[in-house]
């Protein structure tokens, strides 16, 4: 009987590359690869790597050359790149860092065991050459769904019947048509890909060009994940695209995540749904009257507003203006005081004036964000502002990066301050002797939007849901007691 491969799969950037990497697991897996978690414990390393901005580019770089490493020091033969710098770059990537053994794009995702065979015997897989996969997809958003496209992290495969020999804990992550999907850890918050690509043209973005157009995926197949991860004990699901607001739309039915959000609150076992990436420009009231009334839909915002300024974000190709914002932030609050806000943006934007930094210092201070992201702007390969003029000197950049930042810093631990008294519901995420209990209000997202330290004399489990009054704060964190029973009960845990 031959010797088993074993695999060790490490994930940069963002929750649509977790789950990318889910599936890539649950392909493998099936297929009779051993999944490790450490690289130095695998006979192939898979760096599913990040494509978005600079830094992100350098931390995939650093990883893929750490687990090179691995091969002059442990069992590890091979080092693969895939996600998306592998797609942005191809073989240029490939050239540029050799001691990756291969540059795999999304295209050689379903034949990913093969593929890894191949460069784990000695044989070479041509890395691919990157093209803009817009073009890949019909103009028409109605005519995408026929479309024989790779879409990672989407319902992709016929498979009528799951294999009677699946291994334990692994699933047809979808039903009929879905990918295989393998947790690669036992968080009991996970993401499920709504849709795939953007339409939007924003002047500073490259996702779309190595992401494609915009695509969702079947209420149908984002249901059947949603119930086949509840099995797996998972208690919350994020939804997770480059752009939710327009779910639907290549569907006939742009309101349709307004329709899908009850059913997926009702699947048994879940606990709270969260969507991210929501689009100001397309925000709509009954979007917002879903997401602050609906029975385990977290009443969470996370809009992407990039600044406030009205001339920058023309330049930025979007919309909207400080005024506007706060009217919607009023919208959203009319109707649940607790939501939480929360958003990025970016300072140093070619053209971007004192002025400008100023009224976006009026929209920060109004806007009583819950978590705040600055980042200070670069060029982007292929992006239309990197053909601008009028570049921001880099010293006045970074002195825009520091002052917004600090600012950010303040107002949102004064936000935090405001929800002194507040009583939450909280999902335990962590528990050890040294941190304490560790959960998330449902105004905070998994890794970015800060985290809630419980006191209890009670013994909490990760997945527990308890009820807890807000006593004190720490910069965006909050220390909260659980009050009563907490809402503990067996079920909830489990």
């Amino acid at each position: 009987m031959p010797e088993r491969r074993t695999v060790a799969l490490v994930t940069l950037g963002c929750a649509r590359n977790e789950v990318d990497s889910e599936e890539l697991a649950g392909r493998l897996a099936a297929d009779g690869w051993d999944l490790v978690e450490d690289a130095a414990d695998a006979d192939v390393a898979v760096v599913n790597t990040c494509g978005f901005v600079e830094a992100a580019k350098k931390d995939s770089v650093d990883a893929l050359l750490e687990a090179n490493d691995l091969k002059d020091q442990g069992r590890t033969q091979a080092v693969v790149a895939v996600g998306c710098m592998a797609e942005r770059y191809g073989k240029e990537l490939a050239q540029a860092l050799p001691e990756a053994d291969g540059v795999l794009g999304f295209d050689d995702y379903a034949d990913i065991s093969d593929r890894l065979q191949t460069i784990l015997s000695g044989g070479v897989h041509a890395s691919h050459t990157p093209r803009d996969r817009r073009k890949l997809l019909p103009i028409s958003p109605a005519a995408r769904q026929t479309a024989d496209v790779a879409l990672p992290g989407h319902a992709q495969e016929a498979q009528e019947t799951a294999p009677a020999d699946l291994p334990e804990g692994l699933a047809p992550a979808s039903g009929p048509r879905a990918p295989l999907r393998r947790r690669l850890g036992s968080n009991p918050v996970a993401s499920v890909k709504l849709a795939s690509g953007c339409d939007r043209r924003c002047s500073f973005c490259a996702i779309p060009s190595f992401r494609g157009s915009f695509i969702s995926r079947r209420p149908s197949d984002v249901l059947s994940e949603t119930r086949w991860l509840a099995e797996q004990g998972v208690k919350e699901v994020m939804l997770v695209s480059e752009n939710n607001t327009s779910y639907g739309k290549d569907l006939g039915d742009i309101r349709l995540l307004e329709t899908l959000l009850p059913e997926l609150a009702a699947v048994d076992g879940l606990e709270r749904i969260r969507v991210s990436y929501l689009q100001p420009a397309e925000m709509r009231p009954g979007l917002i009257d879903v997401l602050t009334s609906t029975e385990k839909v977290a009443p969470y915002f996370d809009l992407s507003f990039q600044h406030s300024a009205p001339g920058v974000l023309r330049a930025m190709r979007r919309f909207g203006d400080t005024d506007r914002f706060l009217e919607l932030l009023d919208q959203i609050r009319a109707k649940a005081p607790q939501a939480g806000a929360r958003s990025n943006f970016i300072v140093g934007f070619p053209g971007e004036t004192e002025e400008d930094v100023a009224e976006l210092e009026r929209f920060l201070a109004g806007a009583r964000l819950d978590a705040i992201g600055v980042f200070g702007y670069s060029d982007e390969d292929g992006t239309e502002a990197a053909t601008y003029e009028h570049k921001v000197d880099p010293e006045a950049v970074a002195e825009r990066l520091a002052h917004i930042s600090r600012l950010a810093e303040e107002l949102t631990a004064q936000r935090a301050e405001e929800r002194l008294g507040e009583t939450l519901e909280v999902l335990v995420d962590r528990v050890d002797e040294e941190d304490g209990v560790l959960g998330r209000a449902a105004h905070q997202a998994p890794e970015t939007d800060g985290q809630v330290l419980l006191t209890t004399d009670r013994e909490l489990v990760p997945g527990r849901m308890v009820t807890a009054k807000v006593v004190a704060t720490e910069g965006v964190d909050l220390i909260a007691e659980v009050l009563g029973d907490g809402g503990c009960t067996e079920e909830a845990g489990r």
